[in-house]
């Protein structure tokens, strides 16, 4: 899966499918990254609260990738950078 994002909710959203996707419940993905399941809950619903190091870690147990790179994608002298 490959997604653009341009808003907040839309990583809400990511977020949430990928969590279905590994099948995994908010109180599963609570316990491996040590928050409430209700913590969960207000992540999906208002990204905009996450901290960079909790999306770090919530988009390695998702088993996602975080790649930062200029809109329209990289020019040749300028490469992407991935995480």
């Amino acid at each position: 899966m490959k997604q653009v994002l341009s808003t907040a909710s839309q990583l809400g959203q990511v977020l949430q499918s990928a969590r279905h996707a590994a099948r995994l419940s908010q109180t599963d993905l609570a316990a491996r990254l040590a928050v409430s399941q209700s913590r969960i809950s207000h992540m999906e619903l208002n990204p905009g609260s996450i901290s960079a190091d909790q999306l770090l870690a919530l988009i390695s147990i998702l088993g996602l990738e975080l790649v930062v790179q200029d809109k329209g994608g990289a020019s040749a002298g300028s490469p992407a950078v991935e995480w």
